[in-house]
């Protein structure tokens, strides 16, 4: 494998998804507005629709461009209910701390419970083409009120070991329960599609 800084990530992107600018230099808005148009196609030109989804993509890009991932992208597979699911792929790379990058190190980094933890995380190893990875399923309450409720943000992870001293994350968040399986499924099939090379 080559090292991070000489490799090329790829990655399927689904139908219904929008690659977030979290690489280039654009301005949000106008981003936004264009990528808004692009999902609600030219049938629906209802004005409210198309500034709704797009003060959503600016966030969403704006929120991830905060983490640096080396792609971002907004899932939106009914653009009238905004997006669904969050996907991000992020590198880690090995320091003075961790001077070697294993799937364990990505396994307990992933699977850590937090103060946050809804439940406990699940974790299960796999063999991608990019390399070994563990697979973390984990949900979290946040935004709790003073009344002790919050919401629920479930993710469905996968840590890949590229070599020993780097490595890739593939993160899907959503808060919509309903859609969980299909959204761990959906991630499952994207894992299997990042590649990397020189």
């Amino acid at each position: 494998m080559p090292e991070f800084a000489a490799a090329t990530v790829r990655m399927r992107t689904p139908e219904d998804a929008v690659a977030l600018p979290v690489r280039t230099s654009v301005e949000l808005g106008a981003w936004a507005g264009e990528a808004a148009r692009r999902l609600v196609g030219p049938d629906d030109g209802d004005p409210k629709l198309l500034d709704a989804l797009a003060a959503e993509l600016r966030e969403a890009a704006a929120d991830s461009r905060g983490r640096g991932p080396v792609t971002a992208l907004s899932y939106v597979p009914e653009p009238r209910l905004g997006e669904l699911a969050r996907i991000e792929l992020s590198a880690l790379v090995a320091d003075d701390t961790y001077p070697e990058l294993t799937v364990d190190l990505l396994r307990s980094y992933l699977a850590a419970p937090t103060a946050d933890s809804y439940r406990p995380p699940e974790a299960e190893l796999r063999t991608l083409p990019a390399g070994p990875a563990v697979r973390v399923r984990h949900a979290y309450v946040r935004d709790v009120g003073r009344d002790g409720l919050g919401t629920i943000m479930e993710t469905c992870a996968y840590g890949i070991r590229a070599d020993e001293t780097w490595g890739l994350v593939l993160l899907t968040s959503w808060q919509v329960p309903a859609h969980t399986d299909d959204l761990c499924e959906l991630t499952d099939e994207l894992a299997k599609t990042v590649r990397v090379t020189s």
